[in-house]
């Protein structure tokens, strides 16, 4: 693990940030019928709150919120900022899954590697150590992997001793304790570019396979990880933003 003490200027003010509001949050709809899952209330705040003040305490001050389905809710909500948190908006016209959305951003991305978040899901890590790990390797992608419980929902990543991540094993029945992929990437400019454009693509099931052996890691963390996805993880929300965390 890096010594966060010996990064004293590794705020991630020059980083472009993504993170992905477009899905059409389906099993969520009961629960959430008329907005997007980042705008889920939890204590009152809307779920992309919670993501934004994370970046916000590393440092970021631009972030390009890739929207989909009901994006227009997204910016009449938040608008062009987030307190000193620039926003600005990537909104399909159709479908185009997680890496066709980032491909279509592509244009307003400003860093050579970008920090990518998913839209429903919430990750306790400190970032600037993620950021740390990653640049110091010179990786072109970095996945932040988390130790859960019961894998049963997510599959499991399965990384060698150094960090290179060597297969993902898909979602199965059998469960138990291992490392899931939490959502949180770190992704260099030029392997964003080679996503097919205008195309409905995934980066878990299609982008990140085919990158094994090209540069793609794991960073294995520890922290509290929350999905708010199904109505069950939605629910458990609030009693997780009540728990004190250090991020």
């Amino acid at each position: 693990m890096t010594n966060l003490d010996a990064l004293p200027n590794r705020d991630l003010v020059s980083v472009t940030a993504a993170i992905l509001a477009g899905g059409l949050g389906i099993r969520l709809r009961s629960m959430v019928p008329d907005r997007p899952k980042v705008l889920a209330e939890i204590r009152g705040r809307p779920f992309l709150a919670y993501l934004l003040d994370q970046l916000r305490a590393i440092g970021v001050r631009y972030v390009v919120l890739c929207t989909g389905y009901l994006g227009e809710k997204i910016q009449t909500m938040f608008g062009d900022c987030y307190s000193d948190v620039h926003l600005v908006y990537s909104q399909e016209s159709s479908p185009l899954g997680t890496a066709g959305a980032l491909r279509l951003a592509l244009p307003l991305f400003k860093s050579d590697s970008v920090l990518v978040m998913n839209g429903d899901s919430f990750c306790e890590v400190n970032l600037r150590a993620f950021w740390a790990w990653h640049d110091d390797r010179g990786a072109d992608a970095t996945l932040l992997i988390t130790n859960i419980s019961d894998t049963k929902r997510y599959g499991r990543v399965i990384m060698d001793a150094n960090g290179l991540i060597l297969n993902f094993d898909e979602k199965n029945d059998t469960g138990g304790p291992g490392y899931i992929n939490s959502g949180i990437y770190l992704i260099k400019y030029r392997l964003l570019q080679m996503i097919p454009e205008n195309l409905n693509a995934s980066l878990e099931k299609e982008m990140f396979p085919a990158w094994i052996g090209r540069g793609l890691y794991g960073y294995a963390s520890e922290g509290r990880f929350l999905d708010i996805g199904t109505p069950e993880a939605y629910a458990a929300a609030e009693q997780f933003f009540m728990e004190d965390k250090k991020l």
